[in-house]
């Protein structure tokens, strides 16, 4: 069920209703909108007796949901999700197009910052970067851990990029709470419930990656999982599924991308280099994901790609990092996009257009 309130409830009356609904044993989620708050009900069995509500001081309408996922669709909310960062430009579904560019893993504090300078250079406005890696071979580089993790702190630090990484589990997830920005999850733990409930109880926001055989539906599911904890900062991240397809490590699904966007307001972003899996894949794939809507993009880089202890064939060299940002500046405004350096608004404010 959703309760959907007057453009002029007050805040009162929102609490009001928030506390009957948890008197009749349920959970309420409020989620302001641009025009009027409304309050998804999560933990009811079957349908609320709308006589209850639609009465309280303050209520437009009581609407029945009849989605599975309840919080992450448009009928909760009709306009974008935009996730910000206090003290940036950078944000998730804003007019601004996120770009999030690193290593798949963190090898060494020189690895990790000489990438951390090409791609700010570049324009990225988030560093990423793996401290726990979750392989397929029990023998594979594994991470570093904490180590990564305060490696990717001083990267903060120095460039002002925020810092995504990825928990793989519930001990791990505790660290990278502590020194990340955004916490990842990744196409492995798409459904390991429990992390995603432990992730929607964090404060920090968290980026769902698809998983490898997911549907649309069991996807937006997952993102419900973390958003009924409280978290309504989720980003989804579309990064390939398998297929019968031998030409490419997996199949890029950028037609997600508009079918997320109709029934989501949720901000969605593209892995082309897990999704390819091939380093000349990287770059068209990416121009494709911003022509067809996508939010953002997660790009693997690396200086000495052929020397990476993870996915080194599917990251691309600093310089054709480079070009990539190039094109991606000519391609946003055809879409109404942009793409800004981190504290470039400010920077233009006091000296006139940069030229990037």
């Amino acid at each position: 069920m959703l309760v959907v309130m007057q453009a002029h409830a007050t805040a009162d009356q929102i609490h009001a209703v928030c506390t009957k609904i948890e008197s009749l044993g349920y959970r309420p989620h409020s989620i302001p909108g641009a025009e009027r708050t409304a309050i998804g009900i999560t933990g009811n069995k079957g349908e609320v007796e709308p006589g209850t509500l639609d009465d309280m001081p303050g209520v437009q309408e009581v609407i029945r949901v009849t989605k599975p996922y309840k919080l992450v669709s448009r009928d909760m909310k009709e306009e974008n999700t935009v996730v910000s960062f206090p003290g940036t430009d950078a944000s998730f579904g804003g007019p601004g197009l996120a770009i999030v560019a690193g290593p798949c893993a963190i090898e060494s504090r020189e690895q990790a910052f000489a990438v951390a300078e090409r791609v700010y250079g570049a324009g990225a406005q988030f560093f990423r970067g793996g401290a726990y890696k979750p392989r397929t071979s029990p023998y594979s580089f594994q991470g570093l851990g904490e180590e990564a993790l305060q490696i990717m702190a001083g990267i903060r630090d120095r460039f002002g990029m925020k810092i995504i990484t990825e928990a793989i589990d519930n001990e791990s997830l505790e660290l990278v709470e502590g020194y990340a920005d955004v916490i990842q999850i990744g196409a492995r733990n798409m459904q390991n419930f429990s992390l995603l409930k432990r992730a929607g109880r964090s404060k920090k926001p968290v980026l769902l990656k698809r998983g490898m055989s997911a549907t649309l539906e069991e996807f937006l599911m997952a993102a419900e999982y973390v958003m009924s904890e409280g978290n309504y900062d989720v980003i989804l991240c579309e990064r390939g599924v398998r297929t019968f397809a031998d030409h490419t490590r997996n199949t890029l699904d950028l037609s997600l991308i508009p079918a997320v966007q109709r029934l989501s307001h949720l901000p969605i972003v593209v892995d082309p280099s897990h999704g390819t899996g091939k380093r000349n894949k990287v770059t068209p794939l990416s121009r494709a994901a911003v022509a067809v809507g996508a939010d953002g993009l997660l790009i693997e880089v690396h200086c000495e790609p052929d020397k990476a202890l993870s996915d080194g064939m599917q990251s691309l060299y600093p310089d054709q990092f480079d070009d990539l940002m190039s094109q991606i500046r000519q391609i946003a405004p055809v879409v109404g996009r942009t793409v800004e350096r981190i504290g470039e608004r400010a920077m233009v404010g006091a000296f006139g257009r940069q030229q990037v």
